[in-house]
């Protein structure tokens, strides 16, 4: 095939890779990560087919030398090292579905560069690419503003990283146009098209509300006019660039100065701003996750834990003052911190290579704009770019459509600094900066007998990965939602033979499959006890080899032995008619739950799972022991309270669980509270000691976990009046009168003698 045609393929394929961001196959597990990264995976699989055949039969186009290549080279070469020398290689080479970043995943972007940077090759290409980026991250930003946040990408810190990539092409391609117009005076419509789209773009930015975003976009926009003030010809702009940097300063000193201002706390953008401090829950639960990054480096300072395993760091150190600041969230699988990330799991050699990408980057700018291959204007651009990018990460870290942006980013750099020559590549002629008129090519001949050897080589191999590697798990997490739906409607064994079959195809990513199964078995012990005896053993065992299966996997994995631990305690619950099996059963539990506190000594609701093996094999002494031991690892968590209290109060030690259930209620911890049984008995208590406080919390929490019941909305009616609070006693009263017509009379009596309406 002709030079041409081959080029023309490619771009094509890099033009619909953009698709890929709108895509969410709802019978997917995880479906806005997991439709995404595979359709990617396959996309550029296909490429690579007809990318080998063009390099091969045309050498002059390949990618010339450059430090950014070498740079993005040397980084996947440092991560795939760090996963073979790693914890968990599995996790480190196929990642996980949740994010889809294992080192497999994210090597397809490096080769989507490859293409670009061998396909892109003049202005006029640039232009269009850009655009495509653009107009995919408008339809992108619209969604987000008038549907949902996070619109089709599923998370708003991914959305905003997005848009901030995208703000810069169409600001690129704005500055690029301008340029032009002085020249060539044409319609300024266009120019006026992009800004338009960097502005819808930037009031994503108020949906989103990622601070981390904010501050790398804010950061970047001052340093634009800095640089403006340094580098532009213009004493005009100068003086305008000057201004507006001022003017920026001055604004944000208010905003923090008056941060309770009408003004301030009526705009979520700038209320959002506020927030951004050291006391942040969000800041101090990250900081606790990098304190840990750093207490374990010194392990493993050169390949890191595996790429991918920060979790295990993040476990290992966990401490528990986490639960002071959030009860919820508290397995970190990422450091929220790109560096922090890539130096805990990759190590210093991949951290070092990681800065090399970005080193090399602004070599090229620098160098680039010496020898005036780049203008002013995208000089700026380009370093804010990056600079917001850089920063953003400080909060965040790498998504599929981040990586597209970068790679897009990196590769307009390497054009920009090796321009397309005359003569090159097949081009009987080549005018213009940069590349900006179009290359004219060979006609060249047909399909060669090289051509056929390369493609059917290429093809067979690609295609073979794209089955094995993508279809196969694509299979995999469609049966995984078919199994979800079955447990969903109350058939395990439907569920059970769902997994199987998903399971079957034997994918890499299998792991969080086999957890999800595991997870729901153990979610439905009571139903499971309902079953047929031998089927409920089976399951029982079924999910005992999954949970096996994931443990092998990493042994030091607190959550997978937790996961293992529970599995077991189900079935010597399952097995309790067969004395020796329950013991087999109930001591191999031990032993799993024990090598997850091992892994995580700090993490309190892992003993949770402890205590409620020794509930079954009835070692009250030990169950309350373990509980009383929890609890004092962070004083505040009310979680660990209350869970105590509801363990001490079953197994009828009252001194030990009413003084654990005031600690609960006075932490808050009401909403931990169930059975409606236990809420009963312990209103009881209270009643008994004319406790009015915490019998409103109990009375309020029976009201939610029994919506349609009148009785706790009876009770909070008489418990508010005699609180003095007549407003939420005849708001509890109208309730119960709603939910039970019959004491619509007693209500507007009860109303009546109430007063005061």
């Amino acid at each position: 095939m002709s030079l041409k045609i081959y080029l023309n393929i490619l771009k094509t394929g890099i033009y619909l890779s953009f698709i890929s961001v709108f895509l969410v196959f709802t019978n997917l597990l995880f479906p806005y990560i997991t439709s995404k990264q595979i359709a990617f995976n396959i996309l550029v699989e296909v490429l690579m087919i007809f990318w080998l055949a063009l390099v091969v039969k045309y050498p002059e186009v390949r990618p010339k030398k450059s430090f950014i290549t070498y740079g993005l080279a040397a980084f996947f070469a440092a991560l795939l090292g760090s996963s073979i020398f790693g914890v968990d290689f599995n996790l480190s080479f196929w990642g996980d579905i949740e994010r889809m970043l294992g080192w497999f995943h994210i090597f397809h972007f490096f080769l989507y560069y490859l293409i670009i940077i061998t396909v892109f090759r003049n202005l006029k290409d640039w232009r269009n690419l850009f655009i495509v980026s653009i107009v995919a991250a408008g339809i992108v930003s619209l969604y987000s503003l008038f549907k949902i946040p996070y619109s089709t990408i599923g998370n708003t810190a991914y959305v905003s990283g997005y848009v901030i990539f995208n703000i810069y092409f169409a600001l690129i391609l704005f500055f690029r146009r301008r340029d032009e117009e002085k020249i060539k005076r044409q319609d300024w419509l266009i120019s006026a098209l992009y800004l338009a789209v960097a502005f819808i773009m930037l009031l994503v930015m108020r949906q989103t509300n990622t601070r981390g975003a904010y501050v790398g976009l804010g950061v970047s926009f001052l340093l634009f006019f800095i640089l403006q003030v340094l580098y532009s010809q213009s004493k005009r702009i100068k003086i305008y660039s000057f201004s507006a940097m001022a003017l920026g300063i001055i604004l944000i000193s208010l905003i923090f100065i008056f941060p309770q201002s009408k003004l301030v706390t009526g705009t979520p953008v700038l209320n959002t701003i506020t927030q951004i401090s050291a006391k942040a829950v969000t800041f101090q639960t990250r900081l606790i996750s990098w304190k840990a990054a750093w207490k374990d480096l010194p392990n493993h300072i050169l390949l890191g834990t595996g790429y991918g395993n920060f979790a295990i760091s993040f476990d290992k150190y966990f401490d528990p003052k986490f639960y002071s600041y959030t009860p919820t969230e508290t397995y970190f699988d990422r450091a929220h911190n790109n560096l922090v990330d890539i130096a805990s799991t990759g190590g210093l050699i991949s951290l070092l290579t990681y800065l090399s990408i970005l080193i090399a980057a602004g070599y090229y700018l620098v160098k680039g704009k010496r020898q005036n291959k780049i203008s002013t204007n995208e000089f700026i651009l380009l370093v804010c770019l990056l600079v917001a990018y850089f920063i953003q990460n400080l909060a965040v870290f790498d998504s599929l459509v981040t990586y597209i942006s970068l790679m897009l980013t990196l590769g307009y750099l390497y054009w920009l600094v090796n321009p397309v020559k005359s003569g090159s590549a097949g081009a009987k002629q080549f005018n213009g900066v940069n590349g900006s008129e179009a290359e004219e090519f060979v006609t060249g001949s047909g399909l060669t007998n090289k051509d056929l050897a390369v493609l059917a080589i290429a093809g067979l191999i690609f295609l073979s990965v794209a089955y094995q590697y993508n279809i196969k798990p694509l299979k995999m997490l469609d049966g995984t939602i078919k199994g979800q739906m079955k447990f969903a409607q109350g058939d395990i064994a439907g569920g059970v033979e769902e997994y199987k079959k998903a399971l079957s195809y034997e994918t890499g990513l299998d792991r969080d499959s086999r957890a999800s199964l595991v997870n729901a078995v153990n979610a439905r012990q009571y139903n499971l006890l309902s079953l047929d005896k031998v089927k409920a053993k089976q399951i029982a065992d079924y999910a005992i080899s999954l949970a096996e299966q994931n443990v092998k996997l990493n042994s030091r994995d607190s959550m997978m032995q937790m996961q293992l631990a529970q599995t077991l305690n189900t079935a010597a619950s399952i097995n309790t008619d067969d004395p020796s099996k329950f013991s087999f059963y109930a001591d191999r539990a031990l032993q799993a739950i024990d090598e997850s506190i091992k892994a995580s000594l700090g993490r309190v609701t892992t003993y949770f799972s402890k205590a409620q093996i020794y509930i079954t094999m009835n070692d009250k002494d030990k169950a309350l022991e373990i509980l009383k031991y929890a609890a004092g690892l962070n004083e505040n968590y009310a979680e660990a309270a209350c869970y105590l209290a509801r363990v001490a109060i079953y197994l009828k030690d009252e001194i030990t669980g009413y003084q654990a259930m005031d600690k609960c209620l006075d932490l808050n911890g009401g909403t931990y509270l169930n059975p409606v049984d236990l809420i009963k008995i312990a209103l009881g208590h209270y009643n008994e000691k004319k406790d009015l406080t915490h019998m409103l919390i109990l009375c309020e929490r029976w009201a939610v976990l029994e919506p349609n019941n009148f009785q706790p909305w009876v009770n909070l009616s008489l418990l508010y009046e005699q609180a003095g609070n007549k407003e939420k006693a005849r708001e509890s009263a109208r309730k119960a009168g709603e939910l039970d017509s019959s004491l619509r009379a007693a209500v507007e009596g009860f109303i009546k003698k109430l007063g005061g309406e």
